[in-house]
């Protein structure tokens, strides 16, 4: 028997009509739309790709929305001049600067630049250190972690008691990730294990897993026998292996071998279509809050 595949473009639709209807009264309270402002340094294709898909969902949201993208010549000053032009800007609730940034730019400078009560993406440390204590209703969760557990509340996945491992131990996913889930509260209560590069036996902790989230960044990494039979299986690798040969658009592969993958686990996201989506919802979701917040404030 095949798995469930998790729909990541029909839960977003399903949250993202659920925030028009949050526009709409917010228009109708205070008459203005969230504001977004999204800043793309460069033209790395996938920041591009990214950012279109933000900023399309962000106009059929009706936002106020404003795109500013930079060449990769723009200095780290420069930067850091346009993040606060908008953190003064009391039409804008959200910031979201597109990572990776130039190698002679500071990441960490430009994401602390960002008020924190701007800071949509959930990167700045103030936010970290309040989701960290569990603090959900006074910060933003970054992005991708909120919306791998809002497909496992949306999907049924039992989290309370579960094993859980995460691969992959970055700052925006992995860890995160790991620390959502074991909190208290819907989507979570679970046993975490944070495994990586240097883990040993890699393969026997994934065989552990009622629910594997894979955010490692290599294609295909997890066969299909590290996945415990009837698992839920999360899959947050976007990697690019190729070009179409007739459409020149890019070939993506996540980092579980899907097709194998999808005869043995139990629940499992594709890519594309999985948790992407839901990212951008997300971060919908958290600038919808943000302007709630300003205007109530």
């Amino acid at each position: 028997m095949q798995a469930e595949i998790l729909d990541g473009v029909q839960m977003s639709r399903d949250i993202l009509a659920g925030l028009k209807e949050q526009v709409a009264a917010l228009k109708a309270r205070y008459g203005r739309a969230p504001g977004l402002a999204t800043i793309l340094v460069g033209e790395d294709p996938a920041s591009v790709s990214y950012v279109t898909r933000k900023v399309r969902t962000a106009l059929d949201l009706e936002f106020h929305e404003v795109q500013e993208t930079r060449p990769a010549a723009i200095t780290q000053e420069e930067l850091l001049s346009l993040v606060e032009r908008y953190n003064q800007d009391p039409q804008i609730d959200g910031i979201l600067v597109q990572l990776p940034l130039p190698a002679s730019i500071c990441e960490q400078a430009v994401v602390r630049a960002i008020d924190p009560g701007k800071d949509v993406d959930g990167f700045h440390p103030v936010n970290l250190g309040q989701m960290m204590q569990g603090l959900r209703e006074s910060c933003y969760v970054p992005c991708t972690p909120a919306g791998i557990q809002e497909m496992l509340v949306r999907s049924g996945t039992v989290t309370d008691g579960a094993e859980v491992v995460v691969v992959g131990r970055s700052a925006i996913v992995g860890r995160p990730v790991a620390v959502l889930l074991g909190q208290k509260g819907p989507g979570a209560n679970s046993t975490v294990t944070l495994v990586h590069t240097a883990t040993r036996d890699l393969a026997d902790h994934c065989r552990r897993a009622d629910i594997l989230i894979v955010a490692a960044g290599v294609p295909g990494l997890v066969r299909p026998d590290w996945i415990k039979p009837g698992a839920t299986v999360i899959d947050v690798g976007v990697n690019r292996v190729g070009t179409h040969e007739r459409t020149g658009k890019a070939l993506l592969s996540g980092d579980v071998a899907f097709d194998e993958a999808r005869l043995r686990a139990g629940r499992i996201t594709p890519v594309p279509g999985g948790v992407g989506p839901m990212t951008i919802a997300m971060l919908m979701k958290n600038t919808v809050q943000a302007a709630w917040r300003h205007l109530e404030s």
